[in-house]
């Protein structure tokens, strides 16, 4: 009796079979995938939070936003800024107009390599000798992207142009969806080259803007230049102002040679937009005219923008102070360095 209850026993209970059939038999076991299901859970979880840089970004405030690059001090990379943000805008689907308001030295069609397209300025049509939809320049890369230029090189701009000049080409541009059916609309940013200093060109090029991105890198001069535009723009009535900490070279950080992204901030105490690393790149696509974002494979610096552009979208901001609490990391940790 106890051998035939012994022989019924693993018929009867199916749910836990012996061990020596289970190592034996491994192939065909009925435990050995539900051993497995806890290891692949997590899987769901990877892909839903490697899509959500797919997703298109929740578009913020009202449109168009007018938004002014501004750095105060040249060379820092305001121009730059402008070409990348803007084309990185574009990709996400967003209708963009970047305006070149430098009028002495106008660079953004070199960096967009648009150059040989300028055929009609602003000027133009103030003068009435071109219509506004002429002097504005379509990316055939990306159609949702134009630039407008404000003057052509060693040209005199009219006395009479300024700030008010300016609001009225940002309405002008605002009111297109209600043209003569060319099937133009009203862009969802407007991006403003400012150009440096602190001089009548720039009071011009923040006038019709209503939020800055303030472009500044690490070192004591910039910040100083940073800080006065920082107390201009808010004497101008702009209080939504961000900033972009550009040419960040990690070792000459940990180095205690170049002052932190979170020294930075605590200097200025402006919301981070973002951080673009030092990357040679940036020269070769300036002498190209084919911004860092559109490379493939793409750069470190071009993601850095496209996280920048995706925040601008969405008006939000990076907290430096909890990455960098971790000493000896740097603040590129994100960017997996």
């Amino acid at each position: 009796m106890l051998s035939l209850h012994h022989h019924h026993l693993p018929s009867t209970t199916n749910a836990k079979p012996q061990f020596p059939q289970t190592t034996t038999n491994l192939r065909h076991s009925t435990t050995f995938p539900k051993t497995l299901a806890p290891k692949l859970k997590p899987k769901p979880y990877i892909t839903k939070s490697l899509l959500q840089w797919n997703r298109k970004p929740q578009l913020s405030g009202e449109t168009p936003r007018v938004v002014v690059v501004t750095s105060g001090k040249g060379g820092v990379g305001k121009t730059t800024t402008t070409a990348n943000i803007g084309l990185s805008l574009a990709r996400l689907g967003f209708s963009v107009v970047a305006i070149d308001a430098d009028v002495g030295l106008r660079n953004l069609d070199l960096l967009l390599g648009l150059e040989n397209r300028v055929n009609y300025t602003v000027v133009e049509v103030l003068n009435g000798d071109c219509r506004l939809d002429q002097a504005l320049v379509r990316d055939k890369r990306w159609s949702n992207f134009e630039l407008l230029c404000i003057s052509k090189p060693r040209s005199k701009l009219p006395i009479g142009f300024g700030g008010k000049a300016l609001t009225w080409l940002v309405e002008a541009l605002k009111a297109r969806a209600d043209g003569s059916g060319t099937g133009a609309v009203s862009p969802d940013f407007i991006l403003i080259d400012c150009p440096a200093g602190i001089d009548a060109g720039f009071i011009t090029a923040i006038t019709p803007a209503n939020e800055a991105v303030l472009i500044t890198t690490p070192d004591i001069t910039a910040l100083r230049d940073a800080d006065r535009v920082t107390g201009l723009l808010e004497c101008d009535g702009i209080r939504d102002i961000k900033m972009i900490v550009n040419r960040v070279r990690t070792d000459m950080i940990k180095g205690e040679d170049m002052m932190s992204v979170l020294d930075v901030q605590e200097m200025l105490g402006l919301p981070l937009l973002g951080v673009i690393p030092e990357d040679s790149e940036v020269i070769r696509s300036t002498n190209r005219g084919y911004p860092l974002v559109l490379n493939k494979p793409p750069t470190l610096a071009g993601l850095a923008f496209e996280q920048a552009a995706w925040r601008l979208v969405e008006q939000d901001s990076m907290q430096a102070v909890m990455v960098e609490e971790e000493p000896k990391r740097g603040f590129f940790s994100f960017f997996g360095g």
